[in-house]
């Protein structure tokens, strides 16, 4: 059974962004707000994020800090969420997920292009095709929302 139910991937594709966690070298957890886009996976949905071309401190993506911490620890955590004022509408997701650099080249890569550029015109004019993304494949997700039960989905619930 996959990680992420179908009422999971429904709400992350509702949501326009969300937030990366990584952990830095010092331990502490890095937060850095993302985009996004789910595509289904031979054993179920994974995520991706592009490390486009809006301006960083750096223009090599392979230095940026998200992508040094995920090549020295790869656990990583992804938090989407819905606020409203009327706290019954509340919902957050919280992805933990293994991720990877996926390079350049291949169907998956390609397929993970369209679907970035689907979900966000801006990324039109960027060249994702020649540039890695963030892979993030899920180990466990937990949903809270005002209006229904928390939902965990986790392989191993001991």
């Amino acid at each position: 059974m996959p990680i992420l139910r179908p009422e999971h991937v429904e709400f992350l594709n509702g949501a326009r962004r969300a937030v990366l966690a990584t952990v830095a070298p010092s331990g502490l957890p890095r937060l850095v707000p993302i985009c996004f886009a789910v595509v289904d996976g031979d054993s179920g949905p994974v995520l991706y994020s592009a490390l486009d071309e809006k301006p960083k401190r750096t223009t090599d993506p392979h230095a940026l800090a998200r992508v040094r911490d995920v090549a020295a620890r790869p656990g990583v955590s992804l938090l989407a969420d819905r606020w409203d004022e009327d706290w019954r509408l509340l919902a957050w997701l919280r992805v933990d997920a293994v991720a990877g650099l996926l390079e350049p080249g291949g169907q998956e890569h390609e397929q993970a292009v369209l679907t970035l550029r689907a979900r966000y015109r801006q990324y039109g004019t960027h060249a994702l095709e020649a540039l890695p993304l963030l892979r993030l494949a899920p180990t466990r997700a937990v949903w809270w929302s005002g209006a229904r039960l928390p939902m965990e989905t986790d392989p191993d619930p001991g």
